[in-house]
Protein backbone atom coordinates (compact mmCIF):
# COMPACT_ATOMS: atom_id res chain seq x y z
CA UNK A 1 0.00 0.00 0.00
CA UNK A 2 1.34 3.39 -0.96
CA UNK A 3 1.96 5.82 1.89
CA UNK A 4 2.38 8.88 -0.33
CA UNK A 5 -0.40 11.31 0.62
CA UNK A 6 -1.37 14.53 -1.20
CA UNK A 7 -0.14 17.70 0.43
CA UNK A 8 -1.40 20.51 -1.77
CA UNK A 9 -5.12 20.54 -1.02
CA UNK A 10 -5.00 21.57 2.60
CA UNK A 11 -7.22 24.24 4.12
CA UNK A 12 -4.19 26.53 4.27
CA UNK A 13 -3.64 26.49 0.51
CA UNK A 14 -7.20 26.38 -0.84
CA UNK A 15 -8.87 29.65 -1.79
CA UNK A 16 -12.22 30.32 -0.11
CA UNK A 17 -15.24 30.10 -2.41
CA UNK A 18 -16.56 33.65 -2.78
CA UNK A 19 -17.81 33.40 -6.39
CA UNK A 20 -21.41 34.25 -5.59
CA UNK A 21 -21.00 36.83 -2.84
CA UNK A 22 -22.09 39.59 -5.21
CA UNK A 23 -25.10 39.68 -7.54
CA UNK A 24 -24.46 38.25 -11.01
CA UNK A 25 -26.00 39.00 -14.36
CA UNK A 26 -29.10 36.82 -14.59
CA UNK A 27 -27.80 35.44 -17.89
CA UNK A 28 -24.48 34.34 -16.35
CA UNK A 29 -23.89 30.60 -16.43
CA UNK A 30 -21.64 28.43 -14.30
CA UNK A 31 -18.47 27.24 -16.01
CA UNK A 32 -15.35 25.41 -14.86
CA UNK A 33 -13.00 28.31 -15.51
CA UNK A 34 -9.93 29.65 -13.68
CA UNK A 35 -12.06 31.30 -11.00
CA UNK A 36 -13.79 28.04 -10.16
CA UNK A 37 -10.50 26.12 -10.26
CA UNK A 38 -8.98 28.47 -7.69
CA UNK A 39 -11.65 27.70 -5.08
CA UNK A 40 -12.88 24.30 -6.28
CA UNK A 41 -11.76 22.18 -3.27
CA UNK A 42 -13.51 24.58 -0.88
CA UNK A 43 -16.58 24.69 -3.11
CA UNK A 44 -16.83 20.89 -3.22
CA UNK A 45 -16.27 20.52 0.51
CA UNK A 46 -19.00 23.01 1.37
CA UNK A 47 -21.43 22.15 -1.46
CA UNK A 48 -21.36 18.39 -1.99
CA UNK A 49 -22.44 16.38 1.05
CA UNK A 50 -20.56 13.11 1.43
CA UNK A 51 -17.97 13.82 -1.27
CA UNK A 52 -15.06 12.94 1.01
CA UNK A 53 -16.67 9.62 1.96
CA UNK A 54 -17.17 8.74 -1.70
CA UNK A 55 -13.51 9.41 -2.48
CA UNK A 56 -12.38 7.43 0.55
CA UNK A 57 -14.28 4.35 -0.64
CA UNK A 58 -12.81 4.32 -4.16
CA UNK A 59 -9.56 2.55 -3.19
CA UNK A 60 -11.56 0.03 -1.17
CA UNK A 61 -13.72 -0.76 -4.20
CA UNK A 62 -10.64 -0.86 -6.41
CA UNK A 63 -8.93 -3.48 -4.23
CA UNK A 64 -11.93 -5.77 -4.72
CA UNK A 65 -12.42 -5.25 -8.44
CA UNK A 66 -9.09 -4.20 -9.99
CA UNK A 67 -7.38 -7.48 -10.89
CA UNK A 68 -4.54 -6.40 -13.21
CA UNK A 69 -6.39 -7.41 -16.36
CA UNK A 70 -4.67 -4.90 -18.67
CA UNK A 71 -1.14 -4.06 -19.80
CA UNK A 72 0.69 -0.74 -19.68
CA UNK A 73 2.93 0.64 -22.41
CA UNK A 74 5.81 -1.51 -21.09
CA UNK A 75 3.80 -4.70 -21.19
CA UNK A 76 3.41 -4.87 -17.41
CA UNK A 77 0.14 -6.13 -15.93
CA UNK A 78 -1.85 -3.24 -14.45
CA UNK A 79 -5.37 -2.23 -13.67
CA UNK A 80 -6.48 0.58 -15.94
CA UNK A 81 -8.86 3.09 -14.35
CA UNK A 82 -10.68 6.00 -15.96
CA UNK A 83 -11.54 9.14 -13.97
CA UNK A 84 -14.06 10.79 -16.29
CA UNK A 85 -14.79 14.42 -15.55
CA UNK A 86 -11.78 14.39 -13.26
CA UNK A 87 -11.81 18.12 -12.32
CA UNK A 88 -8.69 18.56 -10.14
CA UNK A 89 -8.00 14.83 -9.95
CA UNK A 90 -9.45 14.14 -6.51
CA UNK A 91 -10.50 10.58 -7.39
CA UNK A 92 -7.18 9.86 -9.06
CA UNK A 93 -5.32 11.08 -5.99
CA UNK A 94 -7.51 9.01 -3.69
CA UNK A 95 -6.53 5.91 -5.67
CA UNK A 96 -2.86 6.78 -6.09
CA UNK A 97 -2.58 7.36 -2.35
CA UNK A 98 -3.49 3.73 -1.62
CA UNK A 99 -1.81 1.88 -4.51
CA UNK A 100 1.80 1.42 -5.54
CA UNK A 101 2.85 3.22 -8.74
CA UNK A 102 3.22 -0.03 -10.69
CA UNK A 103 -0.30 -1.21 -9.88
CA UNK A 104 -2.44 1.29 -11.75
CA UNK A 105 -2.68 3.09 -15.05
CA UNK A 106 -5.03 6.03 -14.48
CA UNK A 107 -6.47 8.13 -17.28
CA UNK A 108 -8.01 11.33 -15.91
CA UNK A 109 -10.12 13.24 -18.44
CA UNK A 110 -11.87 16.60 -18.25
CA UNK A 111 -13.20 19.03 -20.83
CA UNK A 112 -11.99 22.12 -18.93
CA UNK A 113 -8.42 23.19 -19.77
CA UNK A 114 -8.31 25.19 -16.53
CA UNK A 115 -9.11 22.03 -14.55
CA UNK A 116 -6.69 19.74 -16.36
CA UNK A 117 -3.84 22.25 -16.18
CA UNK A 118 -4.17 22.42 -12.40
CA UNK A 119 -4.79 18.67 -12.11
CA UNK A 120 -1.55 17.92 -13.96
CA UNK A 121 0.38 20.11 -11.53
CA UNK A 122 -1.21 18.60 -8.42
CA UNK A 123 -0.80 15.01 -9.58
CA UNK A 124 2.79 15.54 -10.68
CA UNK A 125 3.68 17.17 -7.34
CA UNK A 126 1.98 14.54 -5.17
CA UNK A 127 2.36 11.36 -7.22
CA UNK A 128 5.27 11.88 -9.62
CA UNK A 129 6.01 8.15 -10.06
CA UNK A 130 2.43 7.01 -10.65
CA UNK A 131 1.20 6.32 -14.17
CA UNK A 132 -1.47 9.02 -14.37
CA UNK A 133 -2.29 10.67 -17.69
CA UNK A 134 -4.36 13.84 -17.58
CA UNK A 135 -6.22 14.48 -20.82
CA UNK A 136 -8.16 17.55 -21.91
CA UNK A 137 -11.10 16.20 -23.89
CA UNK A 138 -14.85 15.79 -24.04
CA UNK A 139 -15.65 12.38 -22.55
CA UNK A 140 -18.24 11.91 -25.29
CA UNK A 141 -15.44 11.90 -27.86
CA UNK A 142 -12.70 9.83 -26.21
CA UNK A 143 -12.10 6.16 -26.86
CA UNK A 144 -12.18 4.16 -23.63
CA UNK A 145 -9.73 1.28 -23.63
CA UNK A 146 -10.38 -1.99 -21.78
CA UNK A 147 -10.33 -1.21 -18.06
CA UNK A 148 -11.15 -2.52 -14.59
CA UNK A 149 -12.84 0.58 -13.17
CA UNK A 150 -14.50 3.77 -14.35
CA UNK A 151 -15.29 6.68 -12.06
CA UNK A 152 -17.97 9.13 -13.14
CA UNK A 153 -18.26 11.55 -10.22
CA UNK A 154 -20.70 14.45 -10.63
CA UNK A 155 -20.12 14.47 -14.38
CA UNK A 156 -23.04 12.87 -16.20
CA UNK A 157 -25.33 15.62 -14.87
CA UNK A 158 -23.47 18.21 -16.97
CA UNK A 159 -24.05 16.34 -20.25
CA UNK A 160 -27.18 16.81 -22.36
CA UNK A 161 -29.69 14.15 -21.38
CA UNK A 162 -29.66 12.73 -24.91
CA UNK A 163 -25.91 12.02 -24.69
CA UNK A 164 -25.85 10.20 -21.36
CA UNK A 165 -26.77 6.73 -22.50
CA UNK A 166 -24.08 6.73 -25.22
CA UNK A 167 -21.40 7.50 -22.64
CA UNK A 168 -22.62 4.68 -20.40
CA UNK A 169 -22.73 2.28 -23.35
CA UNK A 170 -19.12 3.11 -24.11
CA UNK A 171 -18.14 2.50 -20.48
CA UNK A 172 -20.02 -0.81 -20.31
CA UNK A 173 -18.30 -2.05 -23.47
CA UNK A 174 -14.83 -1.12 -22.15
CA UNK A 175 -15.15 -2.62 -18.67
CA UNK A 176 -13.60 -6.06 -18.18
CA UNK A 177 -15.62 -8.87 -16.66
CA UNK A 178 -15.59 -8.20 -12.93
CA UNK A 179 -14.98 -4.49 -13.39
CA UNK A 180 -17.10 -1.69 -11.97
CA UNK A 181 -18.50 1.73 -12.71
CA UNK A 182 -18.88 4.16 -9.81
CA UNK A 183 -21.46 6.78 -10.72
CA UNK A 184 -22.01 9.71 -8.35
CA UNK A 185 -24.69 12.31 -9.11
CA UNK A 186 -26.93 14.97 -7.72
CA UNK A 187 -30.53 13.79 -8.17
CA UNK A 188 -34.09 14.94 -7.77
CA UNK A 189 -37.02 12.99 -6.39
CA UNK A 190 -40.09 12.18 -8.47
CA UNK A 191 -42.41 13.10 -5.60
CA UNK A 192 -42.56 16.91 -5.47
CA UNK A 193 -43.04 17.14 -1.70
CA UNK A 194 -40.20 14.74 -1.02
CA UNK A 195 -37.98 16.58 -3.49
CA UNK A 196 -38.79 19.98 -1.96
CA UNK A 197 -37.85 18.68 1.50
CA UNK A 198 -34.52 17.28 0.22
CA UNK A 199 -33.69 20.49 -1.62
CA UNK A 200 -34.42 22.66 1.39
CA UNK A 201 -32.32 20.42 3.65
CA UNK A 202 -29.53 20.68 1.08
CA UNK A 203 -29.71 24.46 1.31
CA UNK A 204 -29.60 24.09 5.10
CA UNK A 205 -26.42 22.06 4.63
CA UNK A 206 -24.93 24.91 2.59
CA UNK A 207 -26.06 27.50 5.14
CA UNK A 208 -24.40 25.47 7.88
CA UNK A 209 -21.21 25.59 5.81
CA UNK A 210 -21.25 29.36 5.69
CA UNK A 211 -23.01 30.15 2.42
CA UNK A 212 -25.34 33.16 2.46
CA UNK A 213 -28.77 33.35 0.85
CA UNK A 214 -27.29 35.42 -1.97
CA UNK A 215 -24.60 32.80 -2.63
CA UNK A 216 -27.10 29.95 -2.59
CA UNK A 217 -29.46 31.79 -4.93
CA UNK A 218 -26.66 32.98 -7.20
CA UNK A 219 -25.20 29.53 -7.73
CA UNK A 220 -28.64 27.99 -8.23
CA UNK A 221 -29.37 30.51 -10.98
CA UNK A 222 -25.95 30.06 -12.58
CA UNK A 223 -26.43 26.26 -12.74
CA UNK A 224 -29.90 26.42 -14.27
CA UNK A 225 -29.88 24.51 -17.58
CA UNK A 226 -26.20 23.67 -16.96
CA UNK A 227 -26.58 20.97 -14.31
CA UNK A 228 -29.63 18.84 -15.14
CA UNK A 229 -30.45 16.09 -12.67
CA UNK A 230 -32.16 12.73 -13.09
CA UNK A 231 -34.11 10.72 -10.55
CA UNK A 232 -32.44 7.74 -8.92
CA UNK A 233 -34.83 5.45 -10.79
CA UNK A 234 -33.80 7.03 -14.09
CA UNK A 235 -30.15 6.31 -13.35
CA UNK A 236 -30.83 2.68 -12.55
CA UNK A 237 -33.07 2.24 -15.59
CA UNK A 238 -30.39 3.70 -17.86
CA UNK A 239 -27.74 1.38 -16.41
CA UNK A 240 -30.01 -1.59 -17.09
CA UNK A 241 -30.67 -0.36 -20.62
CA UNK A 242 -26.96 -0.30 -21.52
CA UNK A 243 -26.37 -3.83 -20.20
CA UNK A 244 -25.44 -3.62 -16.52
CA UNK A 245 -27.38 -6.46 -14.91
CA UNK A 246 -26.34 -5.59 -11.36
CA UNK A 247 -26.20 -2.09 -9.91
CA UNK A 248 -26.98 -0.73 -6.49
CA UNK A 249 -27.13 2.56 -4.63
CA UNK A 250 -24.36 2.20 -2.08
CA UNK A 251 -24.40 5.77 -0.76
CA UNK A 252 -26.92 8.58 -0.37
CA UNK A 253 -26.68 11.90 1.44
CA UNK A 254 -29.73 14.10 0.88
CA UNK A 255 -30.13 14.49 -2.89
CA UNK A 256 -26.63 13.19 -3.73
CA UNK A 257 -26.20 9.49 -4.51
CA UNK A 258 -23.48 7.11 -5.58
CA UNK A 259 -24.19 3.92 -7.51
CA UNK A 260 -21.89 1.00 -8.24
CA UNK A 261 -22.58 -1.03 -11.39
CA UNK A 262 -20.97 -4.43 -11.94
CA UNK A 263 -19.97 -6.25 -15.12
Amino acid sequence: MSQNKPTNLTNDTVKHDTLFTTPLDKAARFSFDEQVVACFPDMIRRSVPGYGQVLAMLPIFARRHCKFRQQDENGQRVSRIYDLGCSLGGASMALAGEFEPQDLQIKAIDISPAMTTKAKTLLAENYPTHNIEVITADIRDVEIEPCDMVILNLTLQFLPAADRIAVLEKIYTALSDGGILVLTEKTHAFDEQYDAWLVERYYDFKRANGYTEMEISGKRNALENVLITDTLDQHHARLSDVGFQRHLTWFQFLNFVSIVAFT
